[in-house]
């Protein structure tokens, strides 16, 4: 069917005005409705929560099922800054510029503000909600979904496991993947994911190719996420910046070679496991290889999402 069909289709059936009185009852609740494509663990008073969830292949068209995004969230006396990062684009960002002309001008202060201000690393995927008791309507339902350091860790080590008696899998894979539990609960004050782990591998929605496709095609663009026209100029960002830390007169920072205390080797070392890691895409099951472990340490689900809750 084309989409004109489709269109017509709609038409008929009045699914277009559904929709548009959903939206607008969207805008007159001041709702966004860019954020009902992310999903939230939602925890208790006692930040315990749990839920179950799967990983999704990447999406028609693109190559990897997860982008990489870096952030900036802090406040100054003019206020937050709360901006994603122009260095996930690998460009020059104002923060990580004046950050790096912090951490060379030799005093701990400077050093204190460069670590406050540094970039918040999280990357961003497409699930498929399997369980979710605080919210059962969302189970069944497609989600982009954001997390740090840690869960990422952990889909890296079912990818490449550290002993020989376990199996290397690929959980982003439709029928040789596993549903992931997410537990989370409070150490210290923080939020923490140790918990969480893995099932047993089996195939999604009971390996129904054609419920798999459909849930296919419901995949929410990933590379969309990071394209260029999502960032703002650095331009933008640098006026920001110089509001937040009242900074309108200063003098424009050298680019650094990179960002402070960034855990760059960790990284690196993720980046290059990537690239030797089984493909994403859509194919028969195979057998993963064994790679290397990479090691990382606490993150937070949403650094960002966070701190904009804080600002609001």
């Amino acid at each position: 069917m084309s989409n004109f069909s489709k269109l017509k289709k709609q038409s008929t059936l009045g699914a277009l005005t559904q929709k548009l009185v959903k939206e607008a009852e969207k805008m007159n609740n001041g709702g966004n409705a860019a954020d009902d494509k992310y999903w939230k663990l939602e925890c208790d008073k006692a930040q315990n929560g749990y839920a179950v969830i799967r990983f999704l292949p990447a999406p028609d068209g693109e190559d990897m099922p997860f982008v990489k995004m870096y952030s900036h969230a802090f406040q100054a006396k003019g206020g937050w800054y709360i901006e994603n990062s122009l260095t996930t684009l690998n460009q020059k960002d104002p923060v990580s510029e004046y950050n790096s002309e912090l951490w060379n001008n030799g005093t701990d202060a400077g050093k204190e503000q460069a670590r406050k201000q540094k970039r918040k690393l999280s990357y961003i995927a497409n699930i498929m909600v399997v369980k979710d008791p605080a919210n059962p309507q969302n189970e069944g339902q497609v989600f982009l979904y954001k997390f740090g350091k840690k869960i990422f860790d952990k889909l890296m080590s079912a990818m490449q496991p550290e002993f020989e008696d376990e199996d290397a899998i690929n959980p982003f894979d439709f029928w040789e993947g596993a549903n992931f539990k997410l537990k989370a609960k409070n150490v210290a004050g923080y939020r923490n994911y140790d918990s969480s782990e893995f099932g047993k591998v089996e195939a999604l929605l009971g390996g129904d190719d054609d419920a798999l496709e459909a849930l296919w095609n419901k995949q929410h663009s990933l590379a969309e996420l990071v394209a260029p026209d999502q960032f703002k100029s650095y331009e933008v960002l640098k006026k920001r910046l110089d509001q937040v830390l009242g900074l309108a007169a200063a003098p424009a920072a050298r680019r650094p070679q990179e960002d402070v205390e960034d855990d760059t080797e960790t990284e690196m070392a993720i980046e290059e496991q990537i690239k030797k890691a089984p493909s994403f895409k859509k194919s028969e099951p195979a057998p993963a290889p064994e790679l290397p472990t990479v090691k990382g340490g606490e993150d937070e689900e949403d650094p960002l999402a966070w701190f904009q809750s804080l600002a609001d």
